[in-house]
């Protein structure tokens, strides 16, 4: 089983991501360029957090034009896991593989502190390590955290049971609550909250370990590694 951790100029939690799989998942993992075009032989991707081209523009527009993204897209259309955490959460939106968008912070300002979140169902490839209504303990370090879609995307999202994580005081603004939903299929999440900074009880928790073991619990349960 291996692991692909992209990296886009500005990205700053890619090696938080590695360390992660390499040293508590016990997972092959790789880094991989955004110059790169192609994610051959990885049995799941995941796109860290950070400032990919400075955030010029809005988050991740700039990072969707990314020689790597027609890969990725063609990545997550095989049904493989794909995890964009904050600032990967909003590429993820930008290269149109989830719906709706990341606004500024309704305070206007940045926040870094750690969060409450609610696991909205405990039945996706991301969070079958959890139970529905846990409560777990992430940080959140982001100043572009607010999400935002219509209320007809809404209706659908909830309909379709994409709403993984939600917040329990949602302190950006986000609608209804939202922290991490994945798209129809069930393989893409982007949640805002930093899971890779929450793996061991020396970091102050390790509540966010358990999505990264769902996801090695979903392929080892497919007995399936690509190649």
């Amino acid at each position: 089983m291996k692991f692909a951790v992209l990296a886009f100029p500005g990205s700053n939690c890619e090696m938080d991501l590695y360390n992660a799989i390499e040293d508590i998942i016990k997972e092959d993992v790789e880094l991989v360029s955004y110059k790169n075009d192609s994610l051959a032989g990885f049995d799941a991707v995941l796109i860290p957090g950070g400032f990919s081209y400075g955030d010029y523009l809005r988050s991740g527009a700039i990072a969707r034009f990314s020689p790597i993204i027609p890969a990725l897209q063609d990545f997550a259309k095989s049904g493989r896991p794909v995890l964009g955490i904050c600032n990967g959460f909003q590429i993820l939106t930008e290269a149109g593989l989830l719906p709706g968008s990341l606004q500024k912070n309704v305070s206007a300002k940045f926040i870094c502190k750690t969060e409450p979140l609610v696991v909205n169902n405990d039945h996706s490839m991301f969070s079958s390590a959890y139970q529905t209504g846990q409560l777990i303990s992430l940080p959140i370090a982001h100043g572009d955290g607010n999400y935002y879609c219509d209320q007809d995307t809404l209706r659908e999202l909830v309909a379709n049971d994409q709403i993984v994580f939600k917040y329990a005081n949602n302190p950006n603004g986000s609608v209804d609550n939202i922290a991490g939903i994945t798209n129809k299929a069930g393989n893409v999440l982007g949640m805002m909250p930093h899971p890779e900074r929450a793996v061991e009880a020396m970091l102050g928790s390790d509540d966010g370990k358990g999505i990264f073991q769902s996801i090695v619990n979903h392929i080892k349960s497919r007995g399936v590694i690509y190649e």
